[in-house]
């Protein structure tokens, strides 16, 4: 009876603030009744206070809206004068707080109410009274609130509630959440304060997205999010004590606990404060890069970014490597009791914050890349890279994966690790294999590229970049992932891929630079990958004698590809492993910047200079390596292999010996956006084409391979697998080229 008397009086007064009239401000049964009243939960609140409500009290009644506001931070301010010591002021902070949250977003939505907590105070204030911005003084009130013992934490040592000091004077030092960076000690957890430090900061989160209802141009957010910037300075003086505590309550989280099935006897008070407080983290750690110079009148540094990249000490890193693994391979663990184990589904906002620690705390990334710990986050990242492909509303999802890897391939470390043998312990959407995680790494970018969405071909370039990158360093690759790789080299080497689009050439610039680097460096144990290409060996002499006559080229006929004898090599998926869905239906389409091309992404140095060595080779390398991209087009969107490109034209389709789709078009007409291609396009990157090494590799082996077959009788690839592991090209090759890594460079674009 008496929740249903106070959600009656709550209803009551909300109809009386969409009154016509205006509601005093000294009318105090009103406010009290909207704050003070029981209410459970941030549901009740939701229920009660319906949108057609609040943007009818918005358009109606916009002074009451505004007193409304006004009341509810003074309620806030008053109890952090007051210390929050009794239950009753405890449970206004929190109906205010879901108030609020409730509210806000309806104010952001209007272009006419969003500098309304940023504007000067009410005229009807008296004299003398607090000046402060009303967003400001909620803020700073919600941080102080955050660290009020009883309310949020608990009281340091065995003091009671009476002797803690002033809420306004305490050193919130001493009371951060949970050990971890910076903090040694174990402070007691309770329940009740996981679900109030959750209120709060909801209501942070739901501030700091002011940028969500904001028009998709620059001008519109000129001056970078006003929240985001004041939560982050000085002016907070929790700045620091708000960061570690949001850092260890993340990465000291353990959702498996110790028995099998205990989430389904025991509630978990710490994962809805886990997910909300990595939600803070990651939008408080985005920092917006200036589009054009620097802008010295721009919002102070963001000091949660100072902190993070100011952590240097080794446990604090083993510390947050080790939470974010776990809670990245949680929802991927299989265990012999099924559903046993508490899943979380954080893994996007995981992602991101690892980004934000790699780029911004170089340290640390070359902590992770120090030893197979790396592997751990790879795993998943892949494996949710490969159940992402197909669907449109997990793109983002797609790109922080894409540029994590982008950004870790940079480092040998990376390429040298990825040789550790994979054990299959998470099922995939894959082939089954046996091989190391290079391979695995190959696998799913091949299924990404053949059989993912089309929002997903700008990637392709990163894709191929991480390919090259990791490539010097590939000890040994499996025959599933050689036959994907050359695989793409046909794909994207056919005559209508390459007349469709100025730079898909691009790609196979790079799949031939990723060739070049195995055969140079890495020759003795790819024995998989040497086979496969005299195989297919009519795939690059085919490359290296495309006609450059437009109509030859697109209607010149394809040979039909070896087949392999003898060799089981089905692309029978994991077992226990699901295919990758779609997006359900009416789920929103996520939009994104336009992503820059790989040259802005990205910046060519050498793998393995001296400090003296640097600049020339790096300068040589650049403009013999990238001399031949820098005319390509400004935007890079590559068509598909086996996508339409226009459905209106007539095609017809035929499989390759992998069983994939692929395209022919039925007639010449390439232009995309009014270009077409010309002879004398074709020739200025067909002769650029670095073919020597692999047509070399060719010319020496292909004669022994042929001979040994027909002396033997051989019909087993066995044996000549055996012959190629053996072989050797010292001394038969081009001289090495120069290793070139593209690394990661910050852009706004990203």
């Amino acid at each position: 009876m008496g929740n249903s008397d106070s959600k009656i009086s709550f209803q009551r007064a909300v109809e009386q603030l969409g009154s016509p009239g205006p509601v005093e401000a000294g009318d105090v049964a009103v406010w009290d009744q909207l704050c003070q009243e029981s209410l459970t939960s941030i549901q009740d609140v939701f229920s009660l206070l319906p949108a057609e409500e609040i943007r009818k009290l918005r358009e109606d009644s916009p002074t009451n809206l505004s007193t409304l506001c006004y009341k509810i931070v003074e309620k806030l301010t008053k109890s952090v004068e007051s210390s929050c010591r009794t239950s009753a002021e405890q449970q206004t902070v929190l109906n205010s707080c879901r108030l609020l949250t409730r509210l806000i977003p309806y104010i952001f939505e209007d272009p006419d109410w969003r500098s309304f907590f940023w504007s000067k105070p009410e005229p009807g204030m008296k004299e003398g009274a607090d000046q402060t911005p009303l967003g400001k003084s909620m803020m700073l009130a919600i941080c102080d609130l955050l660290f009020c013992p009883e309310f949020t934490v608990s009281s340091a040592g065995n003091r009671s509630r009476d002797e803690v000091d002033e809420l306004i004077n305490l050193d919130s030092c001493e009371y951060i959440w949970e050990k971890g960076v910076g903090f040694a000690q174990t402070p007691s957890q309770t329940p009740q304060h996981h679900h109030n430090r959750v209120e709060l900061l909801r209501l942070i989160l739901t501030c700091c997205s002011e940028s969500i209802y904001l028009p998709p141009t620059n001008e519109a957010h000129i001056g970078g999010n006003k929240w985001v910037h004041l939560f982050t300075s000085p002016e907070n003086r929790h700045a620091l004590p708000l960061f570690t505590s949001l850092i260890n309550t993340v990465c000291g989280y353990d959702p498996a606990g110790v028995l099998p099935y205990n989430h389904l006897i025991w509630a978990d008070s710490k994962e809805n404060l886990v997910e909300m407080a990595l939600q803070v983290l990651v939008v408080t750690l985005d920092q917006d890069l200036p589009m054009d110079g620097d802008n010295p009148d721009g919002p102070p540094d963001n000091l949660f970014l100072n902190y993070l990249s100011r952590i240097h000490r080794e446990e604090d890193f083993q510390f947050m490597l080790s939470g974010i693994t776990r809670l990245l391979m949680n929802p991927l663990v299989q265990t012999y009791l099924p559903g046993s184990q508490r899943k979380v589904h954080f893994h996007q906002e995981l992602l991101i914050f690892f980004w934000k620690l790699c780029e911004h705390n170089r340290k640390f990334m070359f902590h992770v890349l120090k030893s197979s710990d790396v592997l751990e986050i790879i795993v998943p990242i892949l494996h949710h890279l490969n159940d992402a492909r197909a669907d449109h509303s997990r793109v983002g999802l797609m790109h922080i994966g894409v540029f994590i890897l982008l950004l870790l391939s940079g480092e040998r470390n990376f390429g040298v690790r990825l040789n550790k043998p994979y054990t299959a312990t998470v099922p995939m959407d894959i082939p089954v294999f046996s091989g190391s995680h290079a391979d695995l790494l190959i696998i799913v970018f091949h299924k990404i590229i053949t059989t993912g969405h089309q929002r997903l071909q700008p990637l392709f370039d990163c894709l191929l970049t991480i390919l090259c990158n990791i490539s010097p360093y590939l000890k040994s690759m499996s025959m599933t992932a050689a036959c994907k790789l050359i695989h793409l080299v046909e794909a994207f080497s056919t005559p209508w891929f390459l007349m469709s689009n100025q730079t898909n050439h691009n790609l196979v610039f790079f799949l031939l630079e990723m060739l070049n680097n195995i055969i140079q460096y890495q020759f003795d144990g790819n024995y998989n990958l040497v086979y496969t290409m005299i195989r297919k060996r009519t795939v690059f002499h085919q490359l290296a004698n495309l006609p450059t006559d437009i109509n030859k080229a697109v209607n010149k006929k394809i040979k039909k590809p070896l087949s392999r004898q003898n060799s089981n090599n089905a692309d029978q998926s994991m077992e226990g492993s699901y295919p990758a869905k779609t997006a359900e239906p009416g789920t929103l389409e996520t939009s994104l910047i336009k992503l820059p091309r790989i040259e802005r992404l990205t910046e060519g140095v050498s793998a393995h200079p001296s400090q003296k060595q640097l600049d020339r080779l790096t300068q040589a390398m650049d403009s013999s390596s990238m001399e031949s991209r820098n005319s390509f087009s400004s935007e890079v969107f590559p068509v598909q292999p086996g996508a339409e490109l226009n459905q209106s034209e007539e095609k017809e389709e035929t499989r390759d010996a992998f069983g994939k789709s692929r395209v022919k078009r039925s007639d010449s007409n390439y232009t995309a956006e009014g270009w077409r291609p010309t002879p004398e396009w074709i020739r200025s990157w067909k002769n650029q084409l670095p073919l020597q090494t692999v047509m070399r590799m060719l010319q020496v082996l292909v004669p022994q391979v042929e001979k040994m077959c027909i002396d033997k009788g051989l019909t087993d690839e066995s044996e000549i697998l055996r012959f190629l592991q053996n072989g050797t090209l010292v001394g038969l090759l081009p001289v090495p080229h120069p290793i070139l890594i593209r690394r990661y460079q910050a852009n706004p674009g990203t």
